[in-house]
């Protein structure tokens, strides 16, 4: 084995000077090289703006919710909230009611979401403190109004600043108005502050507001619409879910986790992944078809080589082990430099953002990598597997060359 490695190497890092054979294999290895750098780049920068829409995301949808379909359900919330007291991966959660509403401000209107939450656990499922950037997170209803928060997409649609009042009239309001002939019933808001969480869905389409108020508005009276959860690790989602399917069952619950909530959004982000995954392995197999076109010519060249090494006692495996070395050697060689490559210019963006973006038009400075060993290891295969195809033919075409034939002449 030893003995085929090292004629292998001396095919490879020849001290005599280059010649058209060797100048291919560096080709080739430059090949390898920029395609394995290509595809860790493009596949870390998939992986960024993965983890980036995610975060967004998740910064308000709940890791999991529970949803109550059934009318005879809604009042039984105690068995809901024992089975999430068992879990102890649950971070917190939080009863909720919503429905769309018609909110009033200045003569300007908007159809949004009105939520109601228990303020008290808003810290460990919400977190909309952390997101306020005008006045502060008060939902209670202490004053003579009840206060809620607003997104500054919505807020800016509705010309409203913190401290002014904003009237909502539920679908239900309406209803009634229009079957008692009536003007329908409207409450009033005091704007108690303003979030701005990145996620477009929210900032632009919900106002957040104390449960009891919204319970009353929207007409769930002391019922609840279901739960959101927030878990210490998001990777307990699916796991979580199965169990409260088993313990609740399907028929008067609706279980989802936060990639159910946008599946459709993370199935064409993988297929996106994919197609970049196949379009730059093709670089790859390029560069690999001139290390089969080099070797070809290499066995084609050292065919007296071959017949003496034969002739010497040398069986045919090893000289196709010898020539599928040399193969794996350049493979092996461009695979380690365009790692090393790739790694090199993700950790310039990550830590130098090389290439920025303009934060006025985006919601980001710079272009999100995220580096994962999964990712350097499948390309490590993907690599060394074409090296290994494109080494198999030339090395088989060595292995029958015939030992009398190619010394006939010497």
């Amino acid at each position: 084995m030893r003995f085929e490695r090292f004629i292998s190497k001396r095919y490879v890092i020849s001290k005599n000077k280059l010649n058209f054979i060797s100048i291919i294999s560096i080709l080739s290895a430059l090949g390898i090289t920029i395609g394995v750098a290509a595809l860790i780049v493009v596949i870390s920068v998939f992986n960024g703006f993965s983890s980036l829409v995610t975060s967004y995301l998740i910064s308000f949808d709940p890791h999991v919710q529970i949803r109550i379909i059934s009318e005879a359900n809604l009042i039984n919330t105690i068995k809901i909230e024992n089975e999430i007291k068992k879990l102890d991966a649950v971070k917190g959660y939080s009863p909720f009611v919503s429905g769309k509403v018609l909110v009033f401000h200045d003569g300007l209107t908007q159809v949004v979401n009105l939520k109601g939450i228990q303020s008290s656990n808003e810290q460990n499922v919400y977190d909309i403190k952390s997101k306020i950037i005008f006045g502060e997170y008060k939902i209670g209803n202490k004053s003579s109004l009840p206060s809620a928060i607003l997104g500054l997409p919505l807020a800016d649609r509705l010309q409203s600043i913190v401290g002014d009042t904003i009237s909502i009239i539920s679908p239900s309001g309406i209803e009634k108005s229009i079957t008692q002939y009536s003007m329908p019933k409207t409450q009033k808001f005091i704007l108690s502050g303003i979030y701005n969480s990145k996620n477009n869905k929210y900032d632009a389409g919900y106002i957040f507001t104390n449960i009891k108020t919204a319970q009353k508005l929207l007409g769930f009276n002391n019922t609840y619409e279901g739960y959101d959860i927030k878990l210490k690790n998001i990777s307990e989602a699916f796991n979580i879910k199965d169990f409260l399917i088993a313990k609740l069952g399907k028929k008067n619950f609706s279980i989802n986790t936060w990639y159910d909530f946008h599946k459709d959004l993370y199935t064409v982000m993988q297929i996106e992944k994919l197609v970049a995954y196949l379009i730059l392995s093709l670089i790859i197999a390029v560069a690999t078809f001139n290390i089969l076109g080099s070797l070809t010519m290499s066995v084609i060249q050292k065919k007296r080589d071959i017949g003496i090494l034969r002739s010497m006692g040398v069986t045919r495996k090893s000289i196709k082990r010898i020539f599928m070395y040399e193969g794996l050697l350049i493979g092996i060689i461009g695979t380690a430099a365009g790692l090393l490559l790739g790694y090199f210019i993700s950790f310039l963006q990550i830590n130098y953002k090389i290439y920025s973006l303009d934060p006025t038009r985006y919601k980001i400075d710079a272009l999100p990598i995220q580096l994962r060993v999964s990712d350097f290891i499948i390309i490590t295969i993907i690599s060394l597997l074409l090296s290994y195809f494109a080494s198999y033919f030339p090395a088989r075409r060595a292995a029958k060359t015939n030992p009398l034939k190619a010394i006939k002449w010497e």
